[in-house]
């Protein structure tokens, strides 16, 4: 019997290995952590004879050594063993690869960019449903894209995890719709979407990527392997490029038919979206925009590579409609919690970089209470810091990068910020801040990753949404007295007790 190993314990791993124990193998999946939920699974994995190693890294030593390694996408890609494994000729994919493999008789669509591709994702997933077509979204949103696998191979998905679905995913899917991380496509050798949709371009993840080039060729691999493309017409960097690199693809547009790079395409005008297929075909209006309930250009450029998706799979214009007036948005990003004494207080955090946090303070009223702060990524904050400077009455700062963020705040001269370092100070802080300074919004947007504090963004958002509902509920903590900071009335720091 042949032998994989897969490495990582997490959802996409999980079903990985299901997948690969279905089809024959003798299945090895290693993790270096430890903890009592990952002994759980080990303990059901062993049920299913699949042999889970915790609290160890994969060694690549002796003659047992495995014919395949599937990697999880939070495991880098080139570390040692990885390297040490592909040198020795064993072959190394990504999960995402082995789904691809099981299921690329079926149409998919690969949604990839720097931000704006979680929304995107979901809103295409919910046309392609409103259209009547089985098309559960996967990858970085929804199922671990082998749990979709699984469910065509006689089994289906239910009880494994799938984050944001209520139900198994139904056998015959007609279209897998995929988030596609720079990890993924990384891990993936001959992934090939019939649609490819690349949603923005800015500097991310470089500590892993290490150049923008390769990240930027890392995101292209998928679009060059795609049948049709679809691209933010908006973006500057992909903008720039425009059809020299890409000049097959439909581009898209918010500002109108004079802004659209190509001939043909998908543009707003007079509140429509409207669709321009060939350079010789009259325009056609699909679907208003103010259907959408999301607020933000930026939304307006994720309906547009929606409806491009959908149209190029030939989804009629009620589909299309039904589903943009019913979509509800997705948790994590602008995401309305509640409304206490006419003060809204909104969710962004996925905003995990400098440019996801500029957009969000730029898609809400002003004046806003920001709360920013996690773990601080490289990037370009000139944009963000200067959107702070005309949309923030003030900002409250969490986690390892408060510091940092306040220097810099310094340097520009914005001086009302307050270092208050968790979210159970934040919240409450923010309230009594959006009082003082009459603004209509609370906004979580934290330019950071949450590592610092929360296993994830999501748990992070999770916890401001607690705090935050448990606050309009009327709970209240004793107040929380900031000490001010030398030369300033306005900055202030809570200690730690």
């Amino acid at each position: 019997m042949s032998k994989a190993t897969v490495i990582g314990l997490g959802k996409s791993g999980v079903a990985a290995a299901r997948l690969l124990k279905r089809e024959g193998w003798e299945v090895e999946l290693s993790d270096r952590n430890t903890s009592e939920t990952l002994l759980e699974q080990q303990q059901e994995l062993a049920a299913e004879q699949i042999t889970v190693k915790l609290g160890q890294s994969l060694e690549l030593n002796g003659a047992n050594l495995p014919q395949l390694i599937v990697v999880s996408p939070g495991v880098p890609w080139d570390i040692p063993v990885l390297v040490e494994a592909r040198q020795l000729g064993i072959e190394t994919i990504g999960e995402m690869e082995l789904a691809w493999r099981n299921l690329q008789s079926l149409p998919w669509v690969g949604i990839t960019g720097t931000n704006g591709k979680t929304t995107t994702t979901a809103l295409i997933a919910a046309i392609f449903q409103a259209a009547e077509l089985n098309a559960p979204a996967c990858g970085n949103i929804g199922y671990a894209a082998c749990e979709v696998a699984l469910s065509q191979r006689g089994r289906g998905a239910e009880g494994q995890g799938g984050r944001g679905e209520g139900t198994a995913i139904q056998n015959h899917v007609d279209w897998v719709i995929a988030e596609v991380s720079s990890y993924q496509i990384e891990s993936s050798s001959s992934l090939a979407p019939r649609i490819g949709v690349w949603t923005t371009f800015t500097p991310d993840h470089l500590s892993r990527h290490k150049t923008l080039e390769n990240y930027y060729n890392i995101k292209a691999k998928l679009l060059r392997q795609s049948e049709l493309q679809v691209f933010n017409g908006d973006d500057a960097y992909l903008s720039q490029l425009g059809l020299s690199a890409w000049p097959d693809a439909y581009w898209t547009s918010v500002r109108g038919k004079d802004f659209l790079i190509s001939e043909k395409g998908f543009y707003i005008e007079d509140g429509w979206v409207v669709e321009k297929l060939t350079a010789n075909s009259a325009p056609e209006p699909i679907v208003k925009v103010s259907s959408l309930r999301m607020v933000g250009e930026h939304n307006q450029q994720n309906l547009l590579m929606a409806v491009a998706t959908a149209r190029l799979a030939g989804i009629n214009r009620d589909a299309i409609a039904l589903a943009v007036r019913e979509f509800p948005g997705v948790a994590h990003r602008l995401e309305h919690i509640c409304t206490w004494e006419g003060i809204d207080f909104i969710n962004d955090s996925k905003a995990t970089n400098y440019d996801a946090a500029e957009v969000g303070l730029a898609s809400v009223n002003s004046p806003a209470i920001l709360i920013a702060g996690g773990e601080a990524k490289a990037g370009d904050d000139t944009g963000w810091l200067a959107q702070i400077k005309t949309k923030a009455a003030a900002v409250l700062l969490i986690g390892s990068a408060a510091p940092a963020f306040a220097k810099r705040l310094r340097e520009v001269g914005y001086h009302t910020y307050h270092i208050v370092e968790t979210m159970e100070r934040a919240v409450p802080k923010s309230a009594e801040l959006a009082k003082q300074y009459q603004a209509p919004v609370v906004l979580l947007s934290p330019a950071c990753a949450s590592f610092d504090q929360y296993p994830n963004f999501e748990v992070r958002g999770d916890r401001f949404r607690h705090l935050c509902l448990a606050w309009a509920g009327g709970w209240k903590p004793a107040r929380v007295e900031l000490t001010e900071l030398e030369n300033s009335s306005q900055e202030s720091i809570v200690q730690s007790r």
